[in-house]
């Protein structure tokens, strides 16, 4: 077997949780990712029939019965992840209708998955249903996005439109927009619920409050939408407090959707 930690989407995975933590994203044990892995891409790096340990998950899964995760573990340090992967990540595979999880590498100090597990897997089925390109969902805690939510309406399309108008890339790199949840309890099932569903018509979910969920095709994507969005938040909590003079218009954004070829999500734009 090759050395797992040198298989690609380890050490991408490993990348990423640091430049999160740089970036302030994941203080302490906040934040979580998980990575969805087909069996080609992981029989090289180990062997499939041996489970380290079964863990149940307290919620069903179906559609995700025989998929393969890497995902952070509980309680811990995305600083730590560089450092000793095999303690803070874990690899499992789905299995009993996604009420178990069987783990076959990692969580080596007797570990398990991050607690918003639910809120992960149940925003994989509603993203694979939309996208089935869809293999990534992250969790973090940029300040400006979470500052956003305690001066500004969490009404969804106000909301968008606000990130829109900050930056001109905003309606380019997320144009389906945001949606957002209010406060809710973490690391349940209901949130976890709550969050798939707006996984169905955006990559974006803000929990107000507390963080923001993304979802894409690779842990490069995913970073770079939220990253944007965090930005675009920056600048509105630099201006929110001044008379704005100039702004990105509607028909400006018109103009931007059909240089790129993309489409604002319907009535988001006059």
């Amino acid at each position: 077997m090759k050395d797992i930690l040198t298989a690609p989407w380890m050490v991408e995975m490993i990348r990423t949780a640091t430049n999160m933590y740089d970036h302030g994203w994941d203080e302490r044990n906040g934040g979580n990712i998980s990575l969805l892995l087909d069996e080609a891409e992981v029989k090289d790096y180990l062997n499939t029939d041996t489970v380290l340990r079964v863990l149940p998950t307290g919620f069903e899964a179906p559609a995700l019965e025989g998929r393969y995760f890497l995902v952070t573990g509980t309680g811990k340090y995305f600083k730590n992840v560089q450092y000793a992967p095999e303690v803070n990540l874990g690899l499992v595979r789905l299995a009993e209708q996604g009420t178990k999880a069987e783990l076959l590498w990692g969580y080596e100090d007797g570990g398990k998955f991050t607690s918003e597990f639910p809120a992960h897997m149940m925003s994989h089925v509603a993203r694979l249903a939309v996208n089935p390109e869809n293999r990534v969902v992250m969790h973090c805690h940029p300040a400006n996005l979470l500052a956003m939510t305690f001066v500004h309406d969490l009404d969804e399309r106000a909301f968008t439109r606000t990130l829109w108008q900050m930056c001109t890339e905003c309606i380019v790199v997320f144009p389906d927009g945001v949606n957002v949840l209010p406060w809710m309890l973490c690391g349940t099932n209901e949130i976890g619920e709550a969050t798939a569903k707006k996984m169905e018509t955006a990559r974006l979910v803000v929990w107000a409050q507390h963080g923001i969920y993304g979802a894409g095709k690779d842990l490069d994507e995913t970073f770079g939408l939220i990253e944007t969005a965090e930005k675009a938040a920056q600048i509105y909590m630099k201006i929110a407090h001044l008379p704005r003079v100039n702004t990105i218009t509607d028909e400006q954004m018109h103009l931007l959707e059909a240089r790129f070829g993309v489409k604002g999500r319907d009535g988001y734009l006059d």
